[in-house]
């Protein structure tokens, strides 16, 4: 099976994918994850995503695709992914289909200002990039590897609400895509983290 997971930045896509991926056995690729990892190292292709991401703008369709193509031929992604942050376009849903075929859609639904107040809260890990919420954390380091938590650069409420505008302007259109195909499942992406993850695992074994 090989879904996507649809949602503005900060709707907690990463959170339900690595929950959703292990309850059903597939391998979660984020480019999110690809991407700043790329950025920690400081390639090329770091330093070119790091100048669009720091504006609040997507990074372009071809340099993700070559990512991801390259992705695919991974052993761990020949029993099925969940994709995190891909596509983003309806150019990317186009290439994506000449790499393999999609069962679901996973799209959180989740107004701005909830997720700029998520973002704010939002501290992750320098080292093993694990994510936490100041609301639920009170520690001053990563619980699993001990880590000092910081916030990322563009996590800040100018850039969150230009994400938001860049997402709905772009992302909608790839909504419709895969809406006449009947796979897209809306989901409220306020719901309790554990109803939550239950609710998608639900309609997921439905498919």
């Amino acid at each position: 099976m090989n879904i996507i997971f649809l949602g503005p930045p900060g709707s907690g896509k990463g959170t339900m994918a690595e929950r959703v991926s292990k309850a059903m056995n597939l391998a979660h690729i984020s480019t999110g994850d690809i991407l700043r990892a790329e950025i920690k190292a400081g390639s090329e292709l770091g330093s070119l995503a790091k100048s669009y991401i720091d504006k609040g703008a997507l990074v372009p369709d071809s340099v993700i695709i070559d990512m991801m193509g390259e992705r695919f031929k991974q052993d761990d992604a020949k029993g099925g992914v969940l994709l995190d942050g891909f596509p983003r376009t309806v150019a990317q849903a186009e290439a994506l289909d000449t790499l393999t075929a999609i069962d679901a859609v996973i799209n959180l639904e989740v107004d701005v200002q909830v997720i700029v107040n998520r973002v704010l809260a939002r501290r992750v890990c320098d080292q093993c990039g694990s994510v936490y919420s100041v609301k639920t954390h009170t520690a001053d380091g990563c619980d699993k590897c001990g880590g000092k938590l910081i916030t990322r650069p563009d996590d800040n409420e100018q850039t969150v609400r230009e994400r938001f505008r860049v997402y709905e302007e772009q992302t909608q259109p790839l909504i419709d895509f895969y809406a006449q195909r009947k796979i897209v499942s809306n989901v409220d992406a306020t719901m309790p983290i554990d109803e939550e993850a239950a609710y998608i695992i639900d309609i997921l074994k439905k498919v």
